[in-house]
């Protein structure tokens, strides 16, 4: 197979200056569209920093999102770690445990219980101006129509709406002197991203909320995204405030730069050319994934073929 060209977002290495000593991570992959070499980078970057310093790493497949799971991506999932050389301590060694034992969709409750506890619990924000939450009735396309930068305005804070199923969602309330630190570096969070979901219209959790909580319970020090990603690391550090958590607030974050198709477009979950399954299917080699892992970290990598070779390629 003809290795595909790959533009990089940036081609600075990432600082692996703020890995925590013994690295908690976790590779979670979304069973909605393939694998794609962007997805591998990260997880191999994630998985090369973790074993070489003799951290624990756990799977977390976010099938949250029960309206696009697909089974064969779900298998596919498993099928491409195995391709990578990837391995982890905790989480579903298959599909079929999967299905028993680590579903996500199967906590939708939990999931509901915790932000009611969370709307509850507040009798009013430090500043005394108003609750964390609040249920908003806005379409995506009637906020287009009324916000110049995209970002929700703020029109249903005060609505006093009683949450109905596929007519509501409720945002999480973001003031407007918010800033989070991200690596040392602050956000103003409502300038970026403003009052965002944690309860969906389809009466499903918000990514940012299910994300949160599972990292939280499982006591995740380390999490390895691409740069898009900035804003929503600062709005769920933003969120486990709110919560009063302590161990995702003192998480350690490493945002590289993505990997973009030849014509500079962002990679999506689909199939074509950097999807690992067509890449497989096509007579593709790992190595490819592993070597663009490589420059991603600035290491040399002329010598580097495996996922292992990756990890002795740099030590603590």
């Amino acid at each position: 197979m003809q290795e595909k060209s790959i533009i990089f977002e940036n081609n600075s290495p990432v600082s692996l200056s703020n890995v925590p000593a013994n690295p908690v991570s976790r590779l979670a992959p979304t069973p909605s569209g393939f694998l794609h070499l962007g997805n591998a980078v990260n997880f191999l970057v994630t998985w090369a920093i973790v074993r070489s310093r003799k951290g624990r790493l756990h799977l977390r497949i976010d099938d949250m999102d029960g309206v696009r799971f697909r089974s064969d991506v779900l298998e596919d999932i498993f099928t491409s770690l195995d391709w990578l050389g990837l391995d982890w301590d905790t989480g579903p060694t298959g599909p079929d445990d999967f299905y028993q034992n680590f579903s996500l969709y199967k906590k939708k409750e939990y999931y509901r219980e915790r932000l009611q506890a969370l709307t509850l619990n507040q009798a009013g924000k430090a500043d005394k101006t108003g609750p964390y939450t609040f249920v908003c009735r806005c379409s995506r396309a009637s906020i287009k129509k009324i916000s110049a930068n995209g970002l929700y305005p703020g029109t249903c804070r005060h609505a006093g709406i009683v949450f109905e199923p596929g007519l509501h969602a409720v945002r999480l309330r973001v003031d407007n002197d918010t800033s989070i630190q991200v690596n040392d570096k602050p956000v103003n969070l409502a300038d970026t991203f403003g009052d965002f979901v944690v309860w969906r219209k389809d009466d499903q959790p918000g990514y940012h909320l299910a994300s949160l909580l599972e990292d939280e319970e499982g006591g995740i020090n380390f999490i390895v995204r691409g740069r898009d990603l900035i804003l929503s690391t600062a709005a769920q550090i933003y969120l486990a405030r709110c919560f009063g958590f302590t161990s995702f607030p003192a998480c350690r974050f490493l945002h590289h730069g993505l990997i973009l198709g030849d014509k500079g477009e962002k990679l999506s979950k689909s199939r074509g050319a950097y999807a690992l399954k067509d890449m497989r299917q096509s007579g593709g080699s790992f190595t490819y994934a592993v070597k663009t892992a490589a420059r991603v970290l600035g290491v040399q990598h002329n010598e580097i073929f495996t996922a292992q070779d990756l990890k002795q390629s740099f030590g603590p």
